[in-house]
């Protein structure tokens, strides 16, 4: 049977084990003393597993996680996945152990929401592999703390224990991209804590979110339940102190990329800033939410460029999944995959629009995997769909649900007026799609709304 020693760490070796175990003793845990060797009684359960011919272990190991409930996420559900592993570093220099530490009190590096997720996507890219020993060649380190501080900017490698230093604590409410969630575990803070990027919610919903990490064994992006898979409830949001609300970063590599604002302009949804809707207002005007005439000007540009089968209701403020897709066929047409077409417009995205430069949008971009569109109209909002509402879109949804075959609960023909029979056919059509409780509410969402015209 297998026995596993536990050794005393030599204080002149500097192999991987020692050097955890002297970061384990300097955070306040337990190592043998004396050269003391206890024998640890691992093997009992190790030889319970063996011995039961092989059927014992799918229950040593326990059930597998829980997928992400049904309903209006669709597409966007957060695929399930156990707690990676996520031991980090104490506070260090950049470049290893020979760089140099931020200077105290040194003012915090300045930087957008927009650079700080890019930052972020190149870790992503890179498939950076998960270390607390190693850097990475930007000098940061290459574990969960090492890689918000990346992203951040910040003059050092931090760790769990120091990162909220450098935010300030928000509401979930209030999580934009760029923003952290903090998980601190002062009893076990080496191997017991992480921390991860905020991205951007999934839908409308605000129960998943995309997520940017250091995990083993690399920099991952996906969809991920509020506000993690485990230890939900202790992960804190975080606001970055150095963020500026400066509208745009400079299109320098572009002669005619649009002037920068300068730092601290602030813009908030609707607003014109000078010289123009032209200027990129940063990752926080686009995505689930977003209302906004930047969200019109984008659609406005996709429309020029091949995209305005899109838009058959016309480019509107209101973001919604099809502002994705003329997005992701507009990056997808450039040639991008992965991280870099994933339907937000980056800088370099919006660059390519209002210049005019680039590959327009390409049929084969904009296509289903069996040559058919799938693109549905405009979701209109759940505003229209409500008792005593009188709206066109009232008259479209019931129209297109009976070419369904939901006709039972209408005893005439579908009218501009929401009713009952209404709420009731489209109730029916959700749990046709096996959603259930909340989510087969009879309220058309746009996962409802898209899947009915899909």
């Amino acid at each position: 049977m297998p026995v596993f020693e536990e050794f005393e760490p030599a204080a002149d070796c500097h192999c991987a084990g020692c050097a955890q175990q002297h970061r384990v003793l300097a955070a306040g845990g337990h190592s043998s003393a004396h050269g003391f060797r206890r024998a640890l009684a691992v093997f009992i359960a190790a030889g319970v597993v063996l011995g039961s011919g092989g059927t014992g272990v799918a229950d040593a190991l326990g059930p597998p996680a829980a997928t992400a409930p049904p309903g209006e996420a669709g597409d966007a559900r957060a695929t399930t996945d156990p707690e990676p592993a996520t031991e980090q570093g104490r506070s260090g220099p950049l470049h290893g152990p020979s760089g140099e530490s931020a200077t105290p009190g040194a003012p915090l590096h300045r930087t957008t929401r927009a650079e700080i997720i890019n930052r972020a996507k190149k870790w992503v890219s890179a498939q950076v592999p998960y270390s607390m020993e190693r850097y990475w060649s930007d000098g940061y380190r290459q574990d969960c703390s090492g890689y918000v501080s990346m992203a951040w900017g910040l003059a050092s490698n931090e760790w769990t224990g120091s990162l909220a230093e450098f935010g300030t604590r928000i509401t979930r409410e209030e999580l934009q991209p760029g923003d952290m969630l903090l998980f601190h575990n002062p009893d076990n803070p080496t191997t017991g804590s992480h921390v991860v990027l905020f991205g951007g919610w999934t839908d409308y919903t605000h129960t998943n979110y995309i997520a940017y990490e250091q995990v083993k064994p690399h920099t991952r992006r996906q969809a991920t339940p509020m506000a993690y898979w485990t230890n939900s409830s202790k992960y804190l949001p975080y606001r970055y102190n150095g963020l500026t609300s400066a509208a745009v970063e400079s299109a320098s590599t572009n002669a005619g990329a649009a002037t920068a604002v300068s730092p601290g302009t602030t813009v908030s949804p609707g607003t014109v800033v000078s010289p123009g809707m032209d200027v990129y207002p940063g990752l926080a005007a686009f995505g689930p939410g977003a209302n906004n005439t930047y969200v019109t000007r984008l659609a406005e540009l996709l429309a020029g460029r091949g995209g305005k089968h899109f838009y058959p209701q016309g480019p509107g403020p209101l973001w919604d999944d099809l502002d994705r897709l003329a997005t992701q066929a507009f990056q997808l047409s450039q040639g991008w995959q992965g991280a870099e077409a994933d339907g937000l417009p980056g800088p370099e995205t919006w660059r390519l629009l209002v210049t005019r430069k680039g590959r327009n949008i390409t049929g084969t971009a904009a296509k289903g995997p069996a040559g058919k569109s799938t693109v549905a109209p405009a979701y209109p909002g759940g505003d229209h769909f409500r008792a005593g509402r009188s709206s066109p879109f009232v008259t479209q949804l019931g129209r297109q649900l009976m070419k369904r075959g939901y006709t039972k609960h209408y005893t005439s023909g579908p009218g501009p007026v929401w009713v009952e029979a209404d709420r009731r056919s489209v109730e029916a059509f959700q749990r046709a799609q096996g959603w259930r409780g909340g989510a087969a509410d009879g309220f058309p969402g746009p996962e409802t709304w898209r899947r009915l015209f899909a």
